[in-house]
């Protein structure tokens, strides 16, 4: 059964998360990932089973790593070395504390925006400079732009002869828009990175969210990837924001760095994470079979919504996640309103809808706004009938 028909409207305002609880009650929160699905069956029943004997201590014995390395083989056929992927509190804490580990204060990371907000605020609050390698317009990697960057965040201090060290902080695949990006793609950043001594830390939190016709690659199985690192984790597949679990995995050529890395203090996952992230690797195949089929079906309604509803306006392909990118630039030459540089703000004053802003993106941000379109068909219905009454309104 599609998980995204479960739940009505008033099931999903009866929530108290922050999709459902920031606004009004008479929005329609097309925002913030976190899908309006009921939980997994095996999840929710081994997290009551934990909750009902009051096994709420520290993380103990659950073989989220192991189960995690069976779902990588299972569904990429990406075979992991158990000992070389270190449990990690968050996506976010873990790609933090790589590069804290790897780009000393002052250095510079790389990003290619428009990105995940999270990947600037964090780093600059780590003390790192993040600089920006623009996507091309279809939200693909321009390798050429990366290069540039490459080599500016390396380039010699003043009065040295030395490269600098830098880190590259992937999206994949990519959010906003849902890009995945191509073995052959990757295997060009990991030969740039490596030939500029570049750090590269995947974030594949979106990893299980690819449709048919589309295959997620791992950064560490491409030539070269292998002085990489990647981080997973559930959250994202399953909706487990509220219970933060990630893995943290190396490269190969990284094991000696893996060594000086435990040997610091890093974070944790929660327990109930720990349970929740174990179950959903272990047995949540089906439930996430049934999932992409309806966030498909939804894309789908998306698209031809866009297509067909709101003239000048262009969405993202989405080959994955369910996070999508509305250009709004074109409204005014096909008749409809101009939004201005903010689109989601005069969706929300007019429409009631409440999408992401797009300069939270960076870079190609301006005149554009992320949509969320995991969702009840209904409820993804009545937003875009919001976002139709503003574009076409006179």
């Amino acid at each position: 059964m599609n998980p995204l028909e479960q739940l009505s409207l008033a099931d999903l305002r009866a929530r108290r998360s922050a999709k459902w609880a920031r606004y009004e009650p008479d929005v329609i929160p097309m925002w913030v990932a976190e899908m309006d699905v009921p939980l997994a069956e095996p999840i929710l029943t081994a997290l009551q089973e934990a909750l009902t004997i009051g096994d709420t201590g520290y993380p103990g014995s659950w073989p989220m790593v192991d189960e995690f390395v069976a779902f990588a083989a299972r569904h990429w056929g990406w075979q992991v070395e158990p000992s070389l992927v270190v449990p990690a509190a968050s996506v976010i804490s873990a790609y933090v504390e790589a590069f804290v580990e790897d780009v000393a204060p002052g250095e510079e990371v790389v990003i290619t925006a428009p990105v995940y907000p999270p990947f600037t605020t964090y780093l600059h609050q780590a003390g790192r400079v993040v600089r920006e390698a623009p996507l091309t317009d279809d939200l693909r990697l321009d390798l050429d732009a990366l290069e540039t960057a490459l080599a500016a965040a390396t380039a010699p201090a003043d009065g040295s002869t030395e490269r600098r060290k830098a880190g590259l902080l992937l999206c994949n695949p990519h959010n906003p828009g849902g890009t995945v990006h191509t073995r052959e793609e990757l295997t060009a950043v990991a030969s740039l990175a490596n030939r500029y001594g570049v750090t590269v830390v995947s974030d594949e939190i979106h990893a299980p969210l690819v449709y048919s016709g589309a295959e997620f690659t791992p950064y560490l199985s491409v030539p070269g990837g292998e002085t990489g690192i990647a981080v997973q984790s559930a959250s994202k597949a399953f909706s487990l924001a509220a219970m933060p679990a990630a893995q943290m995995i190396v490269g190969t050529e990284r094991a000696a760095w893996l060594g000086e890395f435990r040997k610091g203090a890093h974070g944790h996952p929660t327990y109930l994470g720990s349970i929740a992230s174990t179950v959903a690797y272990r047995d949540g195949d089906a439930w996430l079979a049934s999932l992409l089929v309806g966030l498909e079906a939804n894309r789908d309604t998306l698209r031809a919504f866009v297509a067909e509803r709101l003239p000048g306006v262009t969405v993202s392909r989405n080959a994955g996640t369910y996070l999508a990118w509305l250009d709004f630039g074109g409204t005014v030459a096909a008749g409809g309103r101009d939004l201005g540089g903010e689109p989601a703000d005069v969706l929300l004053a007019e429409g009631r809808v409440a999408l992401n802003q797009g300069t939270h993106f960076g870079v190609g941000g301006a005149g554009h706004a992320r949509l969320n379109f995991a969702t009840p068909p209904a409820v993804l219905a009545e937003g875009l009938e919001r976002i139709a009454s503003v574009v076409v309104a006179k």
